[in-house]
């Protein structure tokens, strides 16, 4: 019987208050509801603040370079596509460095669950502006303001056609798990963007700043009209909509390759002489 105590791991380092924390609970009660052990699932991570989640709880992990988790993912869930593969990232670790890898696994529709915490803001690296950080903010090494647009992850993934592109918020958490087990349940690329509240660096963005604005998706909306999700993709400001922003139902990467067809690779016989042919080519 997998429980919260299961996925017990080490005490967390991250300031008192910050929104990781409600993120860390709120995946280890959806990992506790579906049931899944933890050697079950893999998570992934780059560098960064929610890049420490995966020490803080019990699960198969691996710590890549900056901005370089989903290409890791891509290739553990395609040696075994049978195991759950999660991603665990923030803004500027996956929006910034690894924005050109988000692309190829939207395109891809890799069947990986994609979780950024966005406290739009550099957190690890002590408060410079991300790929998030609204227009004119005042930040360390932007005295002036930040001159840059700001990226707007739900816009992208609607005109990538991401196979699932939802929005949450690290002080709802009952929402956000629900939205957590959706993306779970979801065959294909899921991308979560989590607001979450930075209390020490992003003096902006706060728990009252977001409370403000935040709503829950209306119960009548079709997230699989594509259109209407690019229309709600774009509300930012006064207000922002939270849940699923868009899905559609396009085939997962791995049921496209024909070397899955049986079986994961690493249940599947290794016969050397299948290559011996294409290795003589260069001799």
């Amino acid at each position: 019987m997998v429980t919260l105590e299961t996925f017990r791991g080490q005490t967390p380092a991250w300031c008192p208050g910050c929104g990781n924390f409600a993120i860390l609970k709120a995946f280890k009660d959806v990992m506790v509801e579906l049931q899944l052990e933890p050697h079950q699932i893999t998570v992934v991570s780059g560098i960064g603040q929610a890049a420490k989640l995966p020490h803080y709880t019990r699960c198969n992990t691996f710590n890549g370079l900056h901005g370089r988790a989903l290409p890791v993912a891509t290739g553990i869930r395609l040696a075994n596509h049978a195991m759950p593969v999660i991603v665990t990232t923030g803004d500027g670790d996956c929006y910034g460095e690894g924005g050109n890898h988000l692309m190829a696994a939207i395109r891809r529709n890799i069947n990986v669950k994609l979780f950024v915490h966005d406290n739009q803001i550099y957190g690890l690296t002590k408060g410079q502006p991300s790929p998030t950080t609204g227009e004119g903010t005042v930040a360390k090494n932007a005295p002036f303001g930040v001159i840059s647009g700001q990226f707007n992850p739900m816009a992208l993934a609607v005109a990538l056609d991401c196979g699932f592109a939802a929005r949450g918020f690290a002080a709802d958490t009952a929402h956000l798990e629900v939205v957590m087990k959706e993306a779970m349940n979801h065959t294909g690329f899921a991308l979560i963007d989590i607001l979450q509240p930075c209390v020490t660096f992003n003096k902006v963005n706060t728990y009252e700043w977001y409370r403000k604005r935040v709503y829950h998706i209306e119960p009548d909306y079709n997230p699989e009209d594509r259109m209407a999700a690019f229309s709600k993709s774009l509300e930012w400001g006064d207000r922002i909509p939270i849940g699923v922003i868009y899905r559609n139902n396009r085939p997962a990467f791995e049921e496209r390759v024909p070397m899955l067809a049986a079986g994961p690779l690493v249940h599947q016989a290794f016969d050397s002489s299948r290559i011996e042919g294409t290795l003589q080519e260069f001799f």
